[in-house]
């Protein structure tokens, strides 16, 4: 079973950065595009960043493009999120997984964003 941890949330004023990490349990982590996803209370969980295995090819949300920045350091099985220029709209649990059928979740990280 491949574990996922995510960290570096927090409680943040709007127009702040964060930078989430995820590390991965499993060896060959290079071998998976990753994403990040965000799920608000009562809303369903949607893709917020993808980035290939070899870290070459990135996808952002709309809503976050020129905010945030998907990258990764395979050799140390890690997934970031770097957030700038936070919003409210913003709040959420962040969470990593790869595409397709995914591993399983990890608790996720809060976010949130507020004066």
């Amino acid at each position: 079973q491949v574990q996922l941890v995510e960290s570096g949330g927090g409680l943040v004023q709007p127009g702040a950065s964060l930078t989430l990490s995820c590390v991965a349990s499993i060896t060959t982590f290079d071998y998976y595009g990753m994403s990040w996803f965000h799920q608000a209370p009562g809303k369903q969980r949607d893709i917020v960043a993808y980035l290939s295995g070899t870290g070459g090819n990135a996808h952002y949300a709309e809503s976050v493009k020129g905010r945030f920045t998907i990258y990764r350091d395979n050799a140390k099985r890690t997934l970031y999120l770097q957030m700038n220029r936070l919003n409210p709209e913003d709040t959420s649990v962040y969470y990593c997984n790869k595409g397709g059928s995914p591993w399983n979740w990890g608790q996720g990280t809060q976010v949130t964003v507020s004066a």
